[in-house]
Protein backbone atom coordinates (compact mmCIF):
# COMPACT_ATOMS: atom_id res chain seq x y z
CA UNK A 1 0.00 0.00 0.00
CA UNK A 2 1.35 3.40 -0.96
CA UNK A 3 1.22 6.48 1.22
CA UNK A 4 -1.49 8.08 -0.89
CA UNK A 5 -3.61 4.91 -0.70
CA UNK A 6 -3.13 4.91 3.07
CA UNK A 7 -4.32 8.53 3.36
CA UNK A 8 -7.31 7.77 1.16
CA UNK A 9 -8.31 4.69 3.17
CA UNK A 10 -7.69 6.40 6.49
CA UNK A 11 -9.86 9.38 5.52
CA UNK A 12 -12.59 6.97 4.46
CA UNK A 13 -12.77 5.44 7.97
CA UNK A 14 -11.89 8.57 9.94
CA UNK A 15 -15.45 9.17 11.20
CA UNK A 16 -15.86 5.56 12.28
CA UNK A 17 -12.53 5.71 14.13
CA UNK A 18 -13.62 8.91 15.90
CA UNK A 19 -16.91 7.31 16.96
CA UNK A 20 -15.16 4.21 18.26
CA UNK A 21 -12.56 6.29 20.11
CA UNK A 22 -15.28 8.43 21.71
CA UNK A 23 -17.04 5.29 22.96
CA UNK A 24 -13.82 4.06 24.52
CA UNK A 25 -12.65 7.31 26.10
CA UNK A 26 -16.01 9.00 26.79
CA UNK A 27 -14.22 12.29 26.21
CA UNK A 28 -14.00 14.30 22.98
CA UNK A 29 -10.46 15.62 23.51
CA UNK A 30 -9.07 12.23 24.54
CA UNK A 31 -10.79 10.57 21.59
CA UNK A 32 -9.23 13.04 19.16
CA UNK A 33 -5.80 12.39 20.68
CA UNK A 34 -6.39 8.65 20.41
CA UNK A 35 -7.38 8.87 16.73
CA UNK A 36 -4.36 11.03 15.97
CA UNK A 37 -2.05 8.61 17.77
CA UNK A 38 -3.65 5.74 15.87
CA UNK A 39 -2.98 7.49 12.56
CA UNK A 40 0.69 7.92 13.45
CA UNK A 41 1.08 4.30 14.59
CA UNK A 42 -0.78 2.98 11.54
CA UNK A 43 1.39 5.02 9.18
CA UNK A 44 4.56 3.81 10.86
CA UNK A 45 3.32 0.22 10.70
CA UNK A 46 2.12 0.50 7.10
CA UNK A 47 4.64 -2.14 6.05
CA UNK A 48 2.82 -4.69 8.26
CA UNK A 49 -0.53 -4.20 6.48
CA UNK A 50 -1.26 -7.12 4.15
CA UNK A 51 -3.09 -6.51 0.89
CA UNK A 52 -6.44 -8.24 0.74
CA UNK A 53 -7.18 -7.73 4.46
CA UNK A 54 -9.59 -5.20 5.89
CA UNK A 55 -7.98 -1.82 6.42
CA UNK A 56 -10.84 -0.84 8.74
CA UNK A 57 -10.28 -3.84 11.04
CA UNK A 58 -6.54 -3.22 11.02
CA UNK A 59 -6.96 0.46 11.97
CA UNK A 60 -9.58 -0.36 14.63
CA UNK A 61 -7.24 -2.95 16.17
CA UNK A 62 -4.45 -0.38 16.37
CA UNK A 63 -6.83 2.13 17.98
CA UNK A 64 -8.11 -0.41 20.51
CA UNK A 65 -4.61 -1.58 21.43
CA UNK A 66 -3.40 2.00 21.78
CA UNK A 67 -6.30 2.76 24.11
CA UNK A 68 -5.59 -0.33 26.22
CA UNK A 69 -1.88 0.52 26.45
CA UNK A 70 -2.61 4.09 27.54
CA UNK A 71 -5.19 2.87 30.06
CA UNK A 72 -2.75 0.35 31.58
CA UNK A 73 0.04 2.93 31.68
CA UNK A 74 -2.23 5.43 33.43
CA UNK A 75 -3.33 2.74 35.88
CA UNK A 76 0.28 1.83 36.73
CA UNK A 77 1.18 5.46 37.34
CA UNK A 78 -1.85 5.96 39.60
CA UNK A 79 -2.76 9.23 37.94
CA UNK A 80 -5.05 11.26 40.14
CA UNK A 81 -7.56 13.57 38.52
CA UNK A 82 -9.03 15.11 41.65
CA UNK A 83 -9.40 18.81 42.32
CA UNK A 84 -6.68 20.43 44.42
CA UNK A 85 -9.17 21.05 47.23
CA UNK A 86 -9.15 17.31 47.92
CA UNK A 87 -5.48 17.53 48.85
CA UNK A 88 -5.62 20.28 51.47
CA UNK A 89 -4.25 17.82 54.02
CA UNK A 90 -0.92 18.00 52.18
CA UNK A 91 -0.85 21.78 52.53
CA UNK A 92 -1.28 21.75 56.29
CA UNK A 93 1.65 22.82 58.41
CA UNK A 94 3.72 19.78 59.31
CA UNK A 95 5.06 21.49 62.39
CA UNK A 96 1.71 22.27 63.96
CA UNK A 97 0.91 20.62 67.28
CA UNK A 98 -1.76 17.94 67.24
CA UNK A 99 -4.61 18.34 69.65
CA UNK A 100 -4.52 15.00 71.47
CA UNK A 101 -7.09 16.17 74.00
CA UNK A 102 -9.93 15.81 71.50
CA UNK A 103 -8.85 12.34 70.37
CA UNK A 104 -8.38 11.24 73.99
CA UNK A 105 -11.88 12.49 74.83
CA UNK A 106 -13.37 10.58 71.91
CA UNK A 107 -11.47 7.45 72.91
CA UNK A 108 -12.80 7.71 76.46
CA UNK A 109 -16.31 8.20 75.08
CA UNK A 110 -15.86 5.12 72.93
CA UNK A 111 -14.62 3.08 75.88
CA UNK A 112 -17.62 4.24 77.93
CA UNK A 113 -19.97 3.25 75.10
CA UNK A 114 -18.38 -0.20 74.92
CA UNK A 115 -18.80 -0.61 78.69
CA UNK A 116 -22.51 0.22 78.31
CA UNK A 117 -23.01 -2.74 75.96
CA UNK A 118 -24.55 -5.89 77.37
CA UNK A 119 -22.15 -8.72 78.17
CA UNK A 120 -23.70 -10.83 75.36
CA UNK A 121 -22.75 -8.22 72.76
CA UNK A 122 -19.60 -6.83 74.35
CA UNK A 123 -17.64 -10.10 74.57
CA UNK A 124 -17.99 -11.16 70.89
CA UNK A 125 -17.34 -7.57 69.77
CA UNK A 126 -14.15 -7.24 71.82
CA UNK A 127 -12.92 -10.62 70.61
CA UNK A 128 -13.55 -9.55 67.02
CA UNK A 129 -11.67 -6.28 67.60
CA UNK A 130 -8.76 -8.28 69.01
CA UNK A 131 -8.55 -10.20 65.72
CA UNK A 132 -10.55 -13.37 66.27
CA UNK A 133 -12.47 -14.71 63.27
CA UNK A 134 -16.22 -15.34 63.46
CA UNK A 135 -15.76 -19.11 63.53
CA UNK A 136 -13.17 -18.87 66.33
CA UNK A 137 -15.48 -16.70 68.45
CA UNK A 138 -18.29 -19.16 67.76
CA UNK A 139 -16.20 -22.11 68.97
CA UNK A 140 -14.81 -20.34 72.07
CA UNK A 141 -18.19 -19.00 73.23
CA UNK A 142 -20.02 -22.15 72.09
CA UNK A 143 -22.70 -20.22 70.17
CA UNK A 144 -23.77 -20.43 66.51
CA UNK A 145 -21.79 -18.34 64.02
CA UNK A 146 -24.97 -16.48 62.99
CA UNK A 147 -25.45 -15.38 66.60
CA UNK A 148 -21.84 -14.16 66.72
CA UNK A 149 -22.35 -12.06 63.59
CA UNK A 150 -25.64 -10.72 64.90
CA UNK A 151 -24.18 -9.69 68.27
CA UNK A 152 -21.15 -8.01 66.67
CA UNK A 153 -23.42 -6.14 64.27
CA UNK A 154 -25.67 -5.08 67.15
CA UNK A 155 -22.63 -3.80 69.07
CA UNK A 156 -21.39 -1.81 66.07
CA UNK A 157 -24.81 -0.28 65.51
CA UNK A 158 -25.17 0.65 69.16
CA UNK A 159 -21.68 2.22 69.26
CA UNK A 160 -22.40 4.24 66.11
CA UNK A 161 -25.62 5.52 67.65
CA UNK A 162 -23.89 6.46 70.91
CA UNK A 163 -21.02 8.22 69.11
CA UNK A 164 -23.38 10.19 66.83
CA UNK A 165 -25.32 11.36 69.88
CA UNK A 166 -22.07 12.48 71.53
CA UNK A 167 -21.01 14.36 68.37
CA UNK A 168 -24.37 16.10 68.15
CA UNK A 169 -24.06 17.22 71.74
CA UNK A 170 -20.53 18.50 71.17
CA UNK A 171 -21.58 20.52 68.12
Amino acid sequence: MTESQFVEKYNEYNDALHNFARKLTRNKVDSEDLVQETAIKAFRALHTFKDGTSFKSWAFTILKNTFISKYNRKKRRNVVNNPIEDFTFALENKYSVRNDAVSKMRFKELEASIEELSYKSKLPFLMFVEGYQYNEISEILNIPIGTVKSRINFARTKLKQNMSVVEKLAA
